[in-house]
């Protein structure tokens, strides 16, 4: 895949940044829990814009959020950033294989799903180094601690892994319509 970057590519990069960044805030209790769809819009940045753009894309909105309204320092934002580049590029990586560009709504499903479980992964692995090697906590806290956050981040996979390919669905055909899916893909 050949990179071509025009100004229209990074204002969509921008857009789609500002989306992840806006969906971020509005969450809702589930199981005790909060749901959000931020990382549908991480996940829809990549079958959009494909993997490195799609990745900057869903990295930026996400670190962006952290650093002004989650009050993390920037460690913390850096971490953020390469999980959700990962989680998009994973996707992005699936979704665009062997020439599909991101058209096969099957292989999108199967492509969300990994990347989903990428940034479960990577969130856990975070979770645990932070607890055991920042925070100096024992073995059995950081187990416990990333027990207690396994659950929402599941959740918060699962509502990924399903709204991403149906807003991808109902986008793909008039963003082709109108002659810029071409411009947004690899």
């Amino acid at each position: 895949m050949k990179q071509t970057w025009t100004t229209q590519k990074l204002v969509y990069i921008a857009v789609l940044a500002a989306l992840v960044c806006v969906v971020t805030f509005f969450r809702f209790p589930l199981l005790g829990s909060k749901v959000h769809f931020a990382n549908a819009m991480c996940l829809l940045s990549g079958l959009l814009m494909g993997p490195f753009a799609g990745g900057l894309a869903a990295g930026f909105g996400s670190a962006l959020y952290d650093a002004l309204f989650g009050g993390y320092d920037l460690i913390n934002c850096a971490v953020t950033f390469v999980s959700k580049f990962a989680m998009a590029w994973v996707c992005a990586r699936i979704a665009f294989a062997g020439g599909r560009e991101a058209g096969h709504h099957g292989w999108n499903v199967c492509a969300c799903v990994a990347g989903a479980l990428t940034y479960v992964a990577l969130y856990m692995a975070k979770t645990f180094v932070f607890q055991m090697y920042v925070y100096g906590y024992p073995m059995e806290t950081a187990v416990v601690t990333m027990g207690s956050k396994l659950p929402a981040s599941v959740l918060n996979a699962a509502a990924a892994m399903i709204a991403a390919p149906v807003l991808h669905t109902a986008l793909r055909p008039a963003l082709k319509r109108a002659g810029q899916l071409e411009k947004m893909h690899p």
